[in-house]
């Protein structure tokens, strides 16, 4: 591992984490093609909060003439020709859907492009975005071998690692979660796993193929879909039998093989992404998967219903609905982290829209610009109101600012607390999920 040049294409959630550690142990080179993101890294900024400023201080190298001497260090660039350089890929680019729920897998591809130009005999490319199983050797490797003239798995090798990266904890980061690793050829498969060891501080797991480490990767988020749709569909039932949910989880819970899952809106960059990459696959094949599409259907329907349930209750204590005033708590897809990616509140905040509600949201984590950019939603900067005075308030996200809110400042007398991810008792709101 003495020659080992790592490069990590890609500097989101996954691949700037992944990069600071190994940078404490060898030459790392960072791409991304957002200049901006490279731009805030050289000042030692992380706008996902993922690694702290001291650790990027401790890694980040402010310019590549050391490069050749250093033993250690990141170097972050927007510049293909400087990847040249490197025998070690790992791509972490996103691979979402679009807008049909269809895999889009073209950063995927570009990326895949942008490493076959620089591409050298004895490289080894690692890919740790979310595919379905088959995706790196039936649909990367063509593009690698296609813009190098090489030959796979002849003059260079491929493996798969799937990202296991939680955003926003800061307890099971990146180094304290087992990897899965794999290799296109067994040593080749040996080789990319002792690497991980390196830094993998919780161990490695070394899959038989390539295909076994991209199905377990989207099965992992498909299952916690499912048993999240469960309890979600058990919320709506629930509510017609005036249970408190939560109170029933609590209850079964005490049995020692119950799994806990508790109901919500199912956002962000993997779970409510990666069934849709497996179903389809599936699809292709001939399969209609019913259970993971069910699930999918039934967690996106869960923001129209916060709405719908809100406006209820606020006709039941006689709220004018027609111009309404409503105070969104959070639109981060999850709470304490600024990830808005695929957040599911946009769904409450549009259902009420179609009431003709005004809906003003306040998130102290997400960014104003990007907001805006992504949702065409202007975010309060602060709720220090006087005048303003709010008919309904929904709790959407659990940020640990809100426990603290005082409801009085903000809210008309008669007023609806909804509750969707426990952040108050239940005496001190008008309903949960």
């Amino acid at each position: 591992m003495e020659q080992l040049k790592i490069g990590i294409v890609g500097l989101g959630y996954v691949g700037l984490p992944l990069a600071a550690e190994f940078a404490k142990k060898f030459k790392v080179i960072g791409f991304d093609i957002k200049k901006e993101r490279v731009k805030e890294l050289k000042q030692f900024k992380d706008s996902t909060l993922e690694v702290d400023t001291a650790t990027l201080q401790l890694v980040i190298q402010p310019s590549f003439d050391n490069y050749e001497t250093a033993l250690t260090g990141l170097w972050v660039t927007d510049e293909v020709a400087i990847i040249k350089q490197v025998n070690f890929f790992i791509v972490t680019v996103p691979t979402p859907v679009d807008k049909n729920n269809h895999p889009d897998l073209t950063p995927l591809f570009k990326a895949s492009e942008t490493i076959g130009k620089v591409l050298k005999k004895g490289d080894v490319v690692v890919y740790e975005s979310t595919v379905y199983p088959g995706a790196t050797e039936e649909d990367c490797v063509p593009i690698l071998e296609s813009n190098s003239n090489l030959v796979f798995n002849q003059d260079f090798f491929v493996g798969y690692s799937p990202e296991r990266i939680n955003p926003g904890d800061k307890v099971y980061t990146v180094t304290k979660i087992l990897k899965i690793t794999s290799g296109s050829t067994p040593e080749i498969a040996q080789k990319i796993d002792a690497i991980y060891k390196t830094v993998i501080t919780a161990g490695t797991y070394l899959a038989p193929s390539i295909k076994v480490a991209e199905a377990a990767k989207v099965i992992e988020n498909s299952q916690r879909d499912i048993n999240i749709a469960f309890v979600n569909e058990l919320s709506k039932i629930f509510r017609l039998m005036n249970i408190d949910t939560r109170e029933v989880l609590d209850a079964a819970a005490t049995k020692w093989n119950f799994l806990p899952f508790n109901p919500g809106l199912v956002g962000g960059h993997c779970i409510s992404v990666d069934p849709y990459y497996l179903a389809q696959k599936a699809i292709s094949l001939g399969y209609n998967p019913e259970i993971i599409l069910s699930g999918r259907r039934l967690n996106d329907s869960m923001g129209p219903f916060v709405a719908t349930e809100t406006i209820k209750l606020m006709v039941q204590k006689d709220i004018p609905i027609k111009n309404a005033n409503v105070l969104v708590l959070g639109i981060t897809f999850k709470e304490n982290c600024p990830d808005i990616r695929n957040s599911r509140v946009i769904d409450i905040i549009e259902e009420f829209h179609s009431y003709h509600i005004n809906v003003e949201v306040y998130d102290p984590w997400a960014s104003e610009e990007e907001v805006a950019s992504s949702y065409g939603i202007h975010l309060l900067k602060s709720l220090n109101f006087v005048d303003k005075k709010y008919d309904a308030v929904v709790f959407a996200v659990a940020h640990h600012q809100f426990k603290s809110i005082n409801l009085k400042e903000l809210t008309a007398e008669n007023l609806v607390i909804f509750d969707v991810k426990g952040v108050l008792s239940k005496a001190a709101s008008d309903s949960r999920l």
